[in-house]
């Protein structure tokens, strides 16, 4: 049997290479190329699904219409979502660890809760862990359905079987071996296509490294609908959400842009 073929991808821009280079041939970001598996030559599409066949229309024949939001109570986070969740639609909300995002979504998914079905999906606590959490936050007659799972498969198979309005999981970085770029972009991009098919709102819960910017390959960003970062000192009582597309201290020295800032409201720490 022949072993599977090595190919390397970039942490940054997503490009691949079949031999390790110092320098990415894309992005030319060095030291970014990172060893794995390729993918089977024939495979089928994992968006193909998503895409069939449609004619060509005129611009100005082509229905438009505003996008329906799901307002989640929480008043400076629907701002910075623009309104609210949208049906299908894919959030990456990254923070340092013990920021307050596990805390920030379970009160938006407890919210969303009393008028449809939702889900939870931890990887790095219990079901015992989320339950108390959910007490401390006042929250014990919670509607919220949760599960604890870090594989990939089951999440997809428990969102298919639960049919959720709104899913969070909580994170991203545990739905895949940890370090592999591949793994982790695919596992966004299968997640992606089931919000897309059934309509599902997801949310990816990320963290960030020391200098500010998601963990990860950074081609997850543009798989996404929206990116939220969720920032403030772990002792204070406030935080800040904020949607763009660089860490903070990028976006002050120019290397980037944020579409919205907003303050958010105190928020319980993890």
């Amino acid at each position: 049997m022949a072993s599977p073929k090595t190919i390397y991808t970039c942490s940054e821009c997503g490009a691949t290479s079949p031999t390790w280079l110092g320098k990415c041939p894309q992005c030319e970001a060095w030291n970014t190329l990172v060893e794995g598996v390729a993918e089977a030559r024939g495979a089928p599409h994992r968006f193909k699904a998503l895409a069939p066949a449609q004619p060509v229309a005129t611009l100005s024949s082509i229905e438009a219409s505003e996008v329906e939001r799901t307002p989640t109570t929480l008043e400076e986070l629907d701002r910075v979502l623009g309104g609210g969740i949208v049906a299908g639609g894919v959030v990456l909300i990254g923070g340092d660890p013990g920021i307050g995002k596990s805390t920030l979504l379970l009160q938006a998914l407890d919210a969303l809760s009393r008028a449809m079905p939702t889900l939870y999906v931890t990887g790095e606590e219990s079901g015992a862990q989320v339950a108390l959490r959910a007490r401390r936050l006042g929250l014990e007659a919670s509607a919220v359905r949760v599960l604890a799972e870090i594989q990939l498969e089951k999440i997809l198979g428990a969102i298919e079987a639960e049919r959720p309005a709104v899913c969070v999981i909580d994170s991203i970085q545990l739905t895949s071996a940890p370090g592999s770029v591949a793994q982790v972009r695919e596992c966004a991009a299968q997640l992606t296509r089931a919000a897309k098919a059934r309509g599902t709102s997801i949310v990816l819960v990320g963290h960030v490294t020391k200098d500010g910017a998601l963990a990860g390959p950074r081609v997850l960003e543009h798989i996404v609908d929206t990116v939220l970062y969720f920032e403030g000192d772990t002792h204070s009582s406030f935080r800040l959400v904020r949607a763009g597309t660089a860490p903070a201290d990028q976006l002050g020295r120019g290397q980037g842009q944020a579409d919205q800032l907003a303050a958010s409201g105190s928020a319980d720490k993890q």
